[in-house]
C-alpha cells in the first residue's frame, strides 16, 4: 500500500498536474494540501474517473485538505474537535484495507510567519491541540499515518541553511519540540527510518532559483505508528513534479507499507 502527501498550492491551477502524477503514481491514498477553494468547486468527477473516491474540507482563497482513496472513507472528522478554528486544516478518514482498518490524518500545519507574532502563537496553541487530538486517535487506532505539510523542518540537516536560519520560522526550537512531541506519542518519520541523500527537501522558494540551486526545507512529512512502523519498506521524495511548469512549491511524499 502507499500513501503519498503533497501541498498543490491550489487544486485548480495544479490539477491537470495531480492527475498525471496519479496516472503515473497509482498510489492507494493521497494527502492534498492548499486546496484554495471550496468544497463545491472540488473537481471531484474527474478524480473518480481516475478512480479515485474523495472526502475534502475546503475553504475559498487559502487553506483546504482533502484526502483522494482507492477505496471509499468513513468516520471523516474535520478540523480538530474541539479545538476553534474558521481554517480548514485537517481532515482525517478511516480506510479499509487488506491488513484491516487505517485511519489517516491528513493536515496543512500552520505557517506561523515569525517567532513572537500573533500568527506564531496562533500555531504554537494549533500545535498543542493537535497533539492531544492524534493522543487520543492513536488510542483508538494503532494503525495511524499522519501525513501533510508540517511547516517545520525538524532538525538541520533538512533546511538547506540551517546556520543562517536558525531560530527562524520552520527552524524555531518550539517547532521542533512540537514535532518531537508527535514522535513522542509512538509515531516515528517514515523518511528517516531509510538512508537517505544529503539535502533531501521537499519545499523550494519560487525565488531566486530556489529548486535549481537546492534551496530547500524538508518540511513535507508522514509519520506512522509503531505499530505500522514494520511494515514500512521505502519513504521518498519525488522532485519530478517541482521541474513541471507552473509547480507547486511543493513536491510529493510517498511512503510504501508492506
Amino acid at each position: 500500500m502507499q500513501i503519498a502527501t503533497w501541498n498543490v498550492n491550489s487544486l485548480t491551477v495544479r490539477l491537470p498536474q495531480v492527475l498525471d502524477w496519479l496516472q503515473a503514481n497509482p498510489v492507494d491514498a493521497l494527502g492534498l494540501q492548499e486546496l484554495k477553494l471550496t468544497d463545491d468547486k472540488f473537481p471531484l468527477l474527474a478524480l473518480q474517473e481516475a478512480g479515485y473516491h474523495a472526502v475534502t474540507h475546503g475553504q475559498k482563497t487559502y487553506n483546504g485538505v482533502a484526502i483522494l482513496s482507492r477505496t471509499p472513507a468513513r468516520d471523516v472528522v474535520r478540523n480538530i474537535p474541539e479545538h476553534d478554528d474558521a481554517q480548514a486544516r485537517i481532515i482525517a478518514a478511516t480506510l479499509d484495507t487488506p491488513n484491516g482498518p487505517l485511519r489517516l490524518i491528513n493536515g496543512y500545519f500552520v505557517n506561523g510567519q515569525a517567532p513572537g507574532t500573533d500568527k506564531f502563537a496562533y500555531k504554537m496553541r494549533w500545535l498543542e491541540a493537535l497533539r492531544e487530538w492524534v493522543r487520543k486517535e492513536l488510542a483508538a487506532n494503532e494503525r495511524l499515518v499522519l501525513v501533510g505539510d508540517f511547516n517545520v523542518a525538524p532538525e538541520d540537516r533538512d533546511s538547506f541553511d540551517p546556520v543562517g536560519l536558525r531560530e527562524t520560522i520552520h527552524h524555531t526550537t518550539e517547532e521542533r519540540q512540537h514535532f518531537r512531541d508527535l514522535l513522542e506519542l509512538g509515531m516515528c518519520d517514515a523518511f528517516r527510518l531509510f538512508e537517505q541523500p544529503e539535502k533531501s527537501f521537499s519545499w523550494w522558494d519560487y525565488r531566486m532559483l530556489g529548486f535549481q540551486k537546492n534551496r530547500g526545507l524538508r518540511i513535507d512529512h508522514i509519520l506512522v505508528s509503531e505499530a505500522l512502523r514494520p511494515s514500512v519498506s521505502a519513504c521518498v521524495i519525488d522532485r519530478a513534479p517541482r521541474k513541471n511548469p507552473q509547480p507547486s512549491d511543493h513536491t510529493p511524499v510517498v511512503v510504501t507499507l508492506g
